[in-house]
């Protein structure tokens, strides 16, 4: 089932956290945020907001465990998941994850460098579990967000379902 099929019902909480420091420092409009929430809002999820953070670990740890601790679904970061020196947010990640979901972080890499989002194939990007919430880490581009959210249409109500509890049997 993908998200636009579940749209009636809601799939949870989401916070976008958008990883730019021009963003940040107010040099231009964060233009990624609204996207992604356009787009989780159009899945079913509500939004309860978009935080720009500056690319540096701790601000991004920061972000991502208010989000977890605050008991959102769904976390999806933007940006910072490439190979400069100021590409940190799969470090940051990684720190806060419990346990990693690789294949999910792989599907997005394919279907991104698939889909002509150079930044998503070759991005660090990871997706994991952080208490009960799913983590992404999306490259920063529009094509790179607009083809990882269509790729994670199939999974997040998976993960979410397990995660809830509400998919034993």
């Amino acid at each position: 089932m993908c998200l636009m099929e579940r749209s009636a019902q809601r799939l949870g909480r989401a916070l976008v956290v958008i990883v730019d420091d021009r963003a940040a420092h107010g040099e231009h409009d964060d233009t990624s945020g609204p996207l992604v929430t356009e787009l989780l809002e159009e899945a079913g999820f509500i939004v309860d907001g978009v935080v720009v953070v500056h690319a540096d670990t701790v601000a991004i740890r920061n972000a991502l465990n208010t989000a977890v601790i605050g008991g959102v679904d769904l976390v999806i970061t933007v940006g910072g998941t490439g190979v400069s020196p100021r590409d940190v947010t799969p470090d940051a990640t990684a720190g806060v994850l419990d346990r990693p979901i690789p294949g999910i972080g792989e599907a997005l890499r394919s279907s991104g460098l698939a889909a002509g989002a150079v930044d998503a194939g070759i991005s660090r990007g990871l997706v994991g579990v952080s208490g009960s919430t799913l983590v992404v880490n999306l490259a920063g581009s529009r094509a790179a967000v607009r083809d990882g959210m269509a790729t994670l249409s199939a999974l997040v109500p998976y993960v979410i379902d397990e995660l809830s509890g509400l998919d034993e049997s």
